[in-house]
């Protein structure tokens, strides 16, 4: 059973749960925690407690308002959240003001993983007042590119090279999207890494697209706490 703090939030009438990591001491900041395609779990657990040592409040936020019986069961309920973009961004947006309702004056970041990383990209377009998102292995396509002066964020996107669900035509096409509308945006790729990099368990799921990468891993999450440092200072 997570430790860690629930706070309940509604969108559309769904009931959703956020769990809650606080630092030790005053909060630098405020982080959404977009998680994985199968919701919260033990990974997005110990990535929120992360943070919360390195000086953030941090929330994952809740994809469903349901219990995701499987990682295979996650898949249709991903496409059925995902089928109306202006109500998933809904969806991602009430996470955000669920935590900034608790955090009012903190300044605020987004990260998120695989699923999650597509939510903060689609957060970032969608204008939400945020200082900076980071995406890990996330899809970077969208049916709603960005408007001109819509990003406020600033964005670090961490990319396995090899990864097939985000082949390199839909790499160059996000790095057209940011370029076209004058984003703040850093890319980082990693060479041979698939998706799921940043999962220990990604080897586990016999899934040909997933696999884990430590250098990877441990190299995208120093670069998003150098970027929530550099945004701070």
């Amino acid at each position: 059973m997570s430790t860690l703090e629930t706070v309940s939030y509604v969108h559309a009438g769904k009931t959703l749960t956020g769990w809650l990591a606080r630092p030790a001491a005053m909060a630098r900041a405020a982080v959404v925690l977009f998680p994985t395609i199968a919701n919260v779990n033990p990974l997005m657990e110990e990535r929120a407690r992360k943070l919360a040592e390195a000086g953030y409040l941090t929330m994952i936020a809740d994809f469903y308002g349901d219990p995701v019986a499987s990682f295979e069961a996650s898949f249709p309920m991903a496409a059925a959240l995902r089928e109306d973009n202006a109500y998933y961004r809904g969806r991602i947006g009430a996470g955000i003001a669920a935590l900034r309702e608790l955090a009012p004056d903190l300044p605020m970041f987004a990260i998120g993983h695989c699923m999650g990383g597509q939510a903060v990209l689609e957060a970032a377009r969608a204008g939400e007042d945020l200082q900076a998102v980071v995406s890990f292995h996330g899809i970077l396509e969208t049916p709603e590119p960005a408007e001109p002066g819509a990003i406020k964020a600033r964005i670090l996107v961490c990319h396995g090279d090899a990864d097939p669900l985000v082949p390199h035509e839909q790499v160059l096409q996000f790095w057209s999207e940011m370029n076209a509308v004058n984003a703040d945006w850093h890319f980082h790729a990693y060479s041979q890494v698939r998706h799921g990099f940043t999962d220990p368990d990604s080897d586990k799921k016999s899934q040909e697209f997933l696999a884990y990468s430590r250098s990877a891993d441990r190299q995208s999450w120093a670069a998003m706490l150098s970027l929530f440092d550099e945004v701070l200072a």
